[in-house]
């Protein structure tokens, strides 16, 4: 019907015709300036890796022997053709999701890339097609959204750099440019890494814990392209992503938790809340290593398994102290809602009343309410804190070389010395009298590289290999760091420590010699 002015109130606005208006070339630099954190963006790549199928992933940091040159995330999944990679490539484009996608938005890869880093690649290869890359850069959006196309020469050689991981198919994504690596100075990149891939490690093992529990194989690799051969170089570090479950407690700190409570919810039907209550003064990773206790009670909310909000109370209530021990675990619908609506980011929720008014009626199977669930955690964190704890000697921590499962289970045992730099562990050349050394200037445990094979089965071994001689050094030798003045009675003990230990090494090469004969 045509518009006639002057009648009643118009419930749709009149329209006369449509018209294309394609986006400004400044609309890229929009991509720039999404507000992604560093780990917040490379957990977007890795959603979609395991949207393309992948059950193995390496996020790859390549350096030379002075700065930090690339990042990149190798995955084994279905991979792209020329068309998928122009789809996936191209800005503003939403494509189909299926119901169990992580992906929802189409804008993940394109922002969360750009936001980090002055150019983009993506190669790729699929079992039907040839390896294949496309390359978007800054400047390239401003000029009509130019996306180049990567010499297939190139795209082969990357693909068959990375064959441990990708055998048939797979998935390159590269960041040039990186604009937090172009911050760090000369002399600094060791110890950039070591934080930044410490961060990393902790938001990938908490976002992610789900699939790494399902049996993903997540790795954070660091090679020097300056020494060893090939196109990558030589791998200096290398650590194997671990779940870290914000509900993975081995006793509840309550009876009869965890407990399952049903909200109505208006315009969502019933909400399924998973109650916990973590055991007081607990020192499991999952627990204290996520950030503040304060922060983290409150709702886990989850999509498709994958963690998109990891605490807060989401205008229920303020946080407080006493209810650090309370966290809950909502699954969100795969469809988008009116009610609970996801960032773009996948880091946050936004709920609506009608969420919080269903909560506060949330009732279990047996009746019981919502609030009694929150006086219940409140209650095991007072009793908790009446409690004697023994307080333990705080320590420097283990640093480069120890496996990290090791130096999670040292953090969540033992306090740890402010301002310290971890003790690294390196295979030197040493005399033939010495199995290990110390280095006090730089914090480091020096061992005898002439004995490495006999801890590794005779191979070379990883950057963080014998786990068990490490860290038995470590508990002998901790305390011979950070201190002022050299005591000839610690110097003694470390003397003969390597008296033994040498001996010990001596026998246990005697005792493989004997069974080869």
């Amino acid at each position: 019907m045509p518009y006639e002015p002057g009648t009643d109130w118009q419930y749709e606005v009149p329209t006369t015709g449509s018209t294309h208006l394609p986006p400004d070339a400044g609309y890229g630099k929009a991509l720039t300036n999404q507000g992604y954190g560093f780990e917040v963006a490379v957990a977007d790549l890795i959603d979609n890796s395991i949207d393309a199928g992948a059950d193995k992933i390496v996020v790859h940091f390549l350096r030379d022997a002075k700065r930090l040159l690339t990042l990149l995330v190798i995955d084994n999944g279905s991979g792209m053709d020329d068309g998928g990679l122009d789809g996936a490539m191209t800005v503003g484009r939403r494509r189909e999701y299926g119901e169990s996608a992580l992906g929802l938005y189409g804008t993940g890869l394109k922002a969360a890339s750009l936001s980090h880093a002055a150019s983009l690649t993506v190669v790729s290869r699929t079992k039907r097609s040839r390896a294949a890359g496309r390359r978007l850069t800054a400047e390239g959006i401003e000029d009509s959204f130019r996306c180049d196309t990567v010499d297939p020469r190139y795209a082969q050689e990357l693909v068959d750099g990375y064959d441990g991981v990708i055998e048939w198919h797979g998935t390159i994504v590269r960041w040039d440019q990186v604009r937090v690596f172009e911050t760090v100075t000369t002399g600094q990149s060791d110890q950039f890494l070591s934080k930044a891939i410490a961060r990393l490690e902790t938001h990938l093992g908490l976002y992610l814990h789900r699939f790494l529990q399902q049996g993903l194989k997540l790795d954070i690799a660091v090679w020097d392209v300056s020494s060893g051969e090939g196109l990558l170089g030589e791998e200096v570090d290398h650590i194997a992503v671990e779940a870290l479950d914000p509900f993975g407690y081995k006793v509840p700190g309550k009876a009869r938790y965890p407990r399952t409570f049903t909200a109505p919810v208006e315009g969502l039907g019933d909400v399924q809340l998973t109650a916990h209550i973590w055991p007081a003064k607990s020192k499991q990773a999952g627990f204290r290593q996520i950030g503040s206790l304060t922060d983290r009670q409150g709702f886990y909310f989850y999509r498709n398994n994958r963690l998109v909000q990891a605490g807060g109370w989401n205008g229920l209530r303020n946080p407080e102290g006493h209810l650090a021990l309370a966290r809950v675990a909502v699954d969100l619908p795969s469809h988008e809602s009116s009610v609970l609506s996801l960032d773009v980011k996948k880091e946050s929720v936004t709920v609506t009343p009608a969420f919080t008014l269903g909560v506060e009626k949330a009732l279990d199977a047996s009746g019981g309410a919502f609030h009694g669930y929150l006086s219940d955690a409140e209650a095991t964190y007072r009793d908790g804190a009446k409690r004697t704890e023994i307080v333990r000697r705080p320590v420097t921590p283990p640093g480069k070389g120890m496996d990290p499962k090791i130096k999670r289970v040292i953090k969540e045992e033992l306090p740890e010395k402010p301002g310290e730099e971890p003790i690294a562990f390196t295979w030197a050349t040493l005399p033939p009298d010495k199995f290990f050394d110390l280095d006090r200037e730089k914090n480091s445990i020096l061992l005898n590289k002439s004995f490495r094979s006999d801890f590794n089965d005779g191979k070379h071994g990883g950057s963080n290999d014998a786990p068990v001689t490490k860290a038995l050094l470590y508990l002998l030798l901790e305390d011979c760091f950070g201190l002022g003045r050299w005591e000839r009675g610690r110097q003694d003990r470390v003397d003969y420590w390597n008296t033994i230990l040498l001996t010990s090494v001596q026998a246990q090469q005697d005792r493989r010699t004997q069974s080869a004969d």
